[in-house]
């Protein structure tokens, strides 16, 4: 697990007064002079160029420079070339926005959210958050052009409403070879103007990720505890795709979605096959998880049957399907092939059991969390 922020940093030298400020963050000595005032170098080694924004030390003396400075411990050595970086001198704070060498890289958009899902990893917040969104429209133009995919999620994304596209935008001519990967419950896209706005950016590669719990409306009504959400869900999906936007389905794996996941499969090779990928999600034992635990927890092994069938299906159907948040050992090995790892690394481990494990390299792991909870049922595969 990578620590990505602190309130420890140890800010010295003569701070310019501000309330946060996103940086990049360099390595190389020879970055152009107009570049350099805006960035702040990682210092590993003896020669520090000059005319850097800010110099950082991790787990290192502090050598003279005529720029602020930030003494940072060994929990980020990780720190790369590329890395944008949220600086908070007023609150000794620093946090990790983008690093360049993740597998992920996720902005959380809003903690509101019109959803009040039983298994939320980001339990929503009614609060005024709006500065996140001036942070981001700061942080994208600071991003690498070459960097594969971004996400956003939330909260709720598309409840800041026309600021929300305002940062579609951003990153349409700031990454205009980056994918951005959006994560929503799909509701808001049930108004066919927002839905149209949306596809009239014309972001070059965009996927909407939305989730559909069940075949039957009162069941996903139920798991993200809103009436009427099902049928503004669907309605957003179809005016996404009318307008033009690739949707993803995602289904999270629980007691309460499990007993119905073939009758869901089928549900969308009939209804939603123009959908372009479907991911089956294993439950991240965070959030709300923890308090709604004996609502949601089934031992991935007692539904293996099930979770085979329903990727049989939607396989059949043609429609491009994942396996996320799931181990090999849990997993038939025929649909093997479906599964991804998909655990940001910044929170994937593995357990004890899997250290000798064949395929430990090839397998999804764990969040950190699953130390809460996992299956009785993983053991190492032999070679």
């Amino acid at each position: 697990m990578i620590v990505l922020g602190t309130q420890s940093a140890r800010y010295s030298g003569e701070i310019p007064v501000f309330e946060r400020r996103a940086v990049r963050a360099s390595t190389d000595p020879y970055r152009p002079e107009a570049l350099r005032k805006r960035e702040a170098f990682l210092v590993n080694g003896d020669s520090v160029p000059e005319g850097f924004g800010w110099y950082i030390f991790v787990n290192r003396p502090v050598t003279a420079v005529n720029a602020p400075t930030i003494e940072l411990p060994s929990d980020f050595d990780f720190l790369a070339d590329g890395d944008v970086l949220r600086l908070t001198p007023t609150k000794n704070s620093l946090r990790v926005l983008f690093r360049r060498n993740a597998s992920v890289n996720s902005f959380l958009l809003t903690e509101r959210c019109n959803n009040f899902c039983l298994m939320c990893s980001q339990p929503p917040r009614n609060v005024n958050d709006g500065w996140i969104v001036d942070e981001i429209l700061e942080a994208l133009p600071l991003i690498d052009t070459d960097v594969p995919e971004i996400m956003f999620s939330g909260g709720e994304p598309t409840l800041l409403g026309s600021r929300f596209l305002d940062l579609v935008r951003a990153c349409k001519s700031y990454l205009p070879r980056t994918a951005l990967h959006i994560l929503s419950n799909g509701r808001s896209f049930s108004d066919p103007a927002f839905a149209k706005s949306l596809g009239d950016i014309g972001h070059h590669d965009i996927m909407v990720g939305i989730p559909v719990y069940s075949d039957l409306a009162h069941v996903h009504d139920y798991v993200v505890q809103a009436d009427g959400a099902y049928d503004e869900t669907i309605r957003g999906i179809l005016n996404l795709k009318q307008t033009g936007v690739p949707v993803e389905i995602r289904i999270v794996m629980h007691k309460q979605t499990v007993p119905r996941l073939s009758a869901l499969a089928e549900f969308l090779t009939r209804n939603l096959l123009f959908v372009e990928h479907v991911a089956l999600m294993g439950l991240e034992m965070t959030g709300f998880t923890k308090a709604n635990l004996g609502d949601l927890w089934v031992d991935p092994a007692d539904y293996a049957e099930e979770l085979k069938r329903a990727v049989g299906i939607l396989d059949r159907a043609k429609i491009k399907t994942s396996i996320y948040n799931s181990q090999l050992c849990l997993i038939d090995r025929s649909i093997w092939r479906f599964a991804r790892r998909s655990i940001s690394d910044w929170k994937q481990e593995y357990m004890p059991e899997c250290q000798s494990c064949a395929v430990m390299d090839q397998c999804g792991g764990f969040f950190s969390s699953a130390e809460l909870k996992y299956s009785s049922h993983i053991q190492p595969i032999p070679c």
